[in-house]
């Protein structure tokens, strides 16, 4: 197993322990809030487990049915945590409208947002290691998992405060309300990872900084060639594919085509982490005006 795999199945160990925490605070407590803060960790689990399933599937080389590979496995399990991240805002309006008409005390707050805060921590160390390292290993299931982990810092950390303010105030309607903030917060949360995800299964193409890259690391190479032109570029999961068509002069010999073809396959690969490469030669008189690279 790789390390990619190794850290998805080190997120299903961290949610679950994290999730016994922020229920051991919501039990203590019986803050509506907390519950909240507990109820997202479920989800933290659930989508760990979707992480480390979409990794392995992956990882695995292309066959007969997927020739191009299975490297969008991951923007599935995304998805799939957009999905959750939904179902659990809903269960939690619930919950907090449901308190708002019955407003309740909160028992025992300092043992609860002591447990609830080693939890936090937890999570917050372990999403600084998944972005990093999912970033590093161009994982958008990692990516996804530790930027989901960070907003579940920060709305543990509201959720905090909300509580705080109750024990403070004694006005148990804040409670509901935290939760409620809470609930539009991850609402929002799960918007920004499913548009991410949806751009990489409609092939969008790499951002500007890496198409630039490209096509200077290109322009590097070009000897013996007349121009590269239709450069187009589409990124899935860990794999950036490239194609282009490769003018050269008519009269060159196939072997000679081909060896230029090797040479720029194999310094994209090189220079692009996880470039596929597909050229089609053409003869001279396919050489275009505008939208072109040359030496």
């Amino acid at each position: 197993m790789d390390g990619v795999g190794k850290l998805a199945i080190g997120s299903i160990g961290v949610g679950l322990v994290v999730l016994g925490l922020k229920f051991a605070a919501f039990l203590l407590t019986g803050s509506v809030a907390l519950y909240s803060d507990a109820l997202e960790s479920i989800i933290n689990v659930v989508t760990a487990v979707a992480a480390f399933m979409a990794v392995r599937l992956s990882a695995m080389p292309p066959d007969q049915n997927h020739p191009y590979g299975h490297h969008k496995a991951e923007y599935l399990s995304v998805i799939l945590e957009g999905v959750c991240i939904v179902l659990a805002a809903v269960s939690i309006l619930r919950e907090a409208y449901l308190a708002l008409g019955v407003p309740r005390a909160i028992a025992a707050p300092f043992g609860g947002l002591l447990i609830s805060l080693v939890g936090t921590v937890a999570n917050a160390g372990w999403g600084f290691v998944l972005v990093r390292r999912g970033r590093a290993a161009r994982s958008p299931a990692l990516v996804a998992d530790g930027k989901h982990l960070f907003v579940d810092v920060f709305t543990s950390i509201g959720v905090v405060i909300g509580v705080g303010l109750v024990v403070l105030t004694g006005v148990s309607a804040l409670d509901p309300l935290v939760a409620a903030f809470v609930a539009v917060n991850i609402l929002w949360s799960g918007w920004g990872l499913m548009k991410d995800s949806i751009a990489g299964l409609m092939d969008e193409a790499v951002p500007p900084g890496a198409l630039s890259q490209i096509r200077v690391v290109l322009a590097a190479h070009l000897d013996g060639t007349i121009q590269v032109h239709d450069l187009k570029t589409r990124v899935a999961g860990r794999v950036t594919f490239i194609e282009f068509h490769l003018v050269v002069a008519g009269r060159m010999t196939v072997s000679d085509a081909h060896a230029i073809c090797d040479r720029l396959e194999n310094v994209l690969r090189r220079e692009i982490e996880g470039a596929v490469v597909t050229v089609h030669v053409e003869p001279e008189h396919k050489a275009k005006q505008i939208g072109v690279v040359t030496a």
